[in-house]
């Protein structure tokens, strides 16, 4: 028997979902999440997974991780005291920035904060052109003086960026020699082994983000894989933010990798749900303890963008420009509100009713926790509408107190607005869900698609409950619940992929370009890749490389990437290229130039290696009679009586009418006047509009 076991740590809880590789049966355990040490948490979880389950650490064939560790370090800026060193007159790079700004003619916002003080952003003599040549010899001499400061200041990482290194990285390499023979202890991130690829700015960032981050997640790993070990679990893979996972050895090259970790999970579940369903088009929907996450996923696959920023400050937003710290990895596209179930509802001075960005959290929690909260929280809403049983949250594991919540949200909100408690939840309900209703569109409808050709994917352990709502709000005819929607993004953490992207810059003319060069770029970039590969146990025949370049006309400042064809590359396979790229073009702005010359800037390689094809099944047993009766409040229709259901009792065939609520472990799923729902063969709920309500 074997077993695979994800771990995603969320905001109120640490999710670990369970499957068994022959039978499909899945399992989950959750405990709370520690904030104040991630990783004990994760051991917690583990052993009430393995014990709840009856299982060794032998009984596990394969164990993954999504950690926070990265994000949490940028947003709260605690990460490593960190020096860069820079060509002599570039050391301020990270501070100039480019012009791009969060709002355009707001004259006296703030600009993002810089993660390397500028005491600390040294420079050395050496200079390179945009040809890789050198123009100034490197003073070698100059670096026992960068050492001797290095050690004095206490630093606890390093960065290394030299303008045009990606075309010529023999400076980078001796300093990067020089420093880590007089530093053994310090990490040293040289921006040629980060990201060999064109523009500086992107590139210091993404290298200063890596050894910022760098020492906090290699503690935080090192510890987790010896708890891990001594549990007698295999080694520890790590959900990174393209939607593969990594060995730790493999992710401490190059931390930025993992920034978006658990997020990336979920949409990579969501992906393989669409697989066994048959579904190619689908919104990934997830709300947790803290925030919601959206991502869209057409034709089967899942976008990803380089174009990321994170941290800098309180205004940092993943999709504006100017906000944050640029990192350029391959990240999955996903759009992100700060509106979770510990998402707390307060009244503004002008007398609105907001819910949000603050969370409650893990600690205190909602209120109804009864764990010191004072705040009403969504999840207090939720309660005191009837959608959750007091008596049955966790399987009943967690205690709640409804009228807790009921005189929070008294105080708080139905007091100073003047109205009543249900009316007040109501609201709390209607502000959040327009909030998560604006990250789909998004992800959907603002990037030109109709939302009535997908199917909402919901999971987290609220979104559930307000999936009808949304799907409704944007006129999406079908949602699909998961199994173990509470701990679903733990369970794409055993449903994907070993992989990683790598990228150099190759900068040429595609029709003038060195078919040998290029041939030889692509050789090493796949040499590279196959090294990776074979560290891993994956057998040789499961391993795959795609190819890909970023192409733009000349004279444009941004590029898109198409996908190249494997094997020996010459005319008639660039020309080929080109033709993708021109079509790409035309679909991405409406109009191509097929008599405009392509530059190529960027060589790709993608190396994957396929894990075992998992088939979840999650049928109940039982029989489709509601186990009770209770009264929620729906917007509309007021007051009304709901049918309860328990989802393990369900078999495979059940149909259920509204009102009615399913209750699980791990979620609740709310089926709201005007919909029906019904358990597929493989234990999915699939809820569709009646038309009638």
């Amino acid at each position: 028997m074997s077993w695979r076991i994800g771990v995603d740590i969320g905001g109120t809880f640490t999710d670990v979902a369970l499957v068994d590789e022959a039978s499909g049966a899945i399992g989950i355990a959750k405990v709370s999440t520690t904030p104040s040490d991630l990783a004990r948490g994760v051991v917690a979880a583990l052993e009430d997974a393995l014990g709840r389950h009856a299982l060794a650490g032998d009984d596990v064939g394969f164990l993954s991780h999504a950690t926070t560790v990265v994000t949490n370090a940028l947003l709260e800026e605690k990460g490593a005291r960190t020096a860069l060193i820079a060509t002599r007159g570039f050391r301020d790079v990270l501070e100039l920035r480019r012009s791009a700004r969060a709002s355009l003619y707001d004259l006296f916002q703030d600009p993002p904060s810089v993660l390397v003080p500028r005491h600390l952003r040294l420079e050395i003599d050496e200079r390179l052109d945009a040809q890789g040549e050198v123009v100034t010899p490197l003073a070698e001499d100059q670096i026992a003086g960068l050492i001797a400061f290095l050690k004095s200041h206490q630093v606890e990482a390093i960065a290394v960026c030299f303008l045009y290194s990606f075309l010529n990285d023999a400076h980078e390499r001796i300093v990067g020699e020089r420093l880590r023979r007089a530093l053994p202890d310090v990490p040293v991130f040289l921006s040629s082994e980060v990201l060999p690829e064109i523009r500086e700015f992107e590139r210091t960032s993404t290298t200063a983000v890596c050894a910022y981050v760098g020492p906090l997640l290699a503690s935080y790993l090192k510890r987790l894989e010896a708890a891990t070990e001594a549990l007698g679990l295999p080694a520890l893979h790590v959900m990174a933010s393209s939607g593969g996972v990594l060995g730790v050895d493999e992710v401490l090259t190059m931390p930025a990798m993992v920034v978006e970790s658990g997020p990336a999970a979920g949409v990579v579940a969501a992906q393989h749900i669409g697989r066994a369903l048959g579904l190619d088009n689908l919104l990934s929907f997830d709300m947790g303890g803290t925030t919601a996450k959206a991502s869209l996923i057409e034709g089967g696959r899942v976008e990803t963008t380089s174009e990321y920023e994170v941290g800098g400050g309180g205004n940092a937003s993943r999709w504006l420009h100017g906000t944050g710290h640029p990192i350029r990895v391959p990240v999955i596209d996903l759009a992100e509100v700060s509106a979770g179930g510990g998402s707390i509802a307060w009244i503004d001075p002008g007398g609105a009713l907001r819910v949000g960005p603050r969370s409650a959290g893990a600690e205190p929690g909602p209120v109804c926790y009864g764990q010191g909260g004072t705040e009403p929280t969504v999840t207090d809403a939720d309660l005191v509408l009837g959608y959750l049983d007091p008596g049955h949250l966790l399987g009943g594991a967690l205690a709640v107190d409804i009228e807790r919540a009921r005189r929070a949200i008294a105080e708080k909100i139905a007091g100073p607005l003047g109205i009543g408690v249900t009316e007040a939840a109501l609201g709390i309900l209607s502000v959040v869900n327009n909030a998560m209703a604006e990250a789909l569109r998004i992800v959907s409808v603002a990037r030109g698609h109709d939302a009535r050709e997908f199917t909402l994917v919901a999971f987290g352990g609220a979104g559930p409950v307000h999936a009808a709502a949304l799907a409704e709000e944007l006129a999406v005819p079908r949602v699909v619940v998961p199994p173990i929607p509470g701990g679903f993004s733990a369970l794409g953490l055993v449903a994907t992929d070993l992989k990683r992207d790598y990228v150099r810059t190759f900068y040429t003319v595609l029709d003038r370009a060195d078919h040998g060069a290029l041939n030889d770029a692509y050789g090493e970039l796949e040499a590279g890749a196959r090294r990776m590969l074979a560290r891993s146990a994956v057998p040789e025949a499961r391993w795959r490389l795609a190819r890909q370049a970023d192409l733009r006309y000349v004279r444009q400042a941004y590029e898109l990437t198409v996908p190249v064809p494997s094997g020996r590359l010459g005319p008639a396979a660039l020309q080929a290229v080109a033709n993708a790229f021109h079509e790409r073009h035309r679909q991405t702005y409406g109009h191509d130039n097929p008599d405009e010359a392509v530059q190529l800037v960027n060589i790709r390689v993608t190396a994957a290696a396929s894990l075992e094809a998992l088939s979840i099944r999650a049928a109940g047993e039982g029989t489709e009679s509601a186990v009770g009766q209770r009264t929620a409040h729906f917007p509309g229709h007021g007051a009304l009586s709901c049918a309860v259901y328990r989802r393990e009792a369900m078999p495979p065939g059940s149909r259920i009418e509204a009102p009615a609520v399913i209750e699980a472990m791990d979620a609740t799923i709310l089926v709201p006047p005007g919909w029906r729902a019904r358990s597929d063969d493989k234990g999915f709920i699939v809820m569709e509009a009646s038309n009638d309500g």
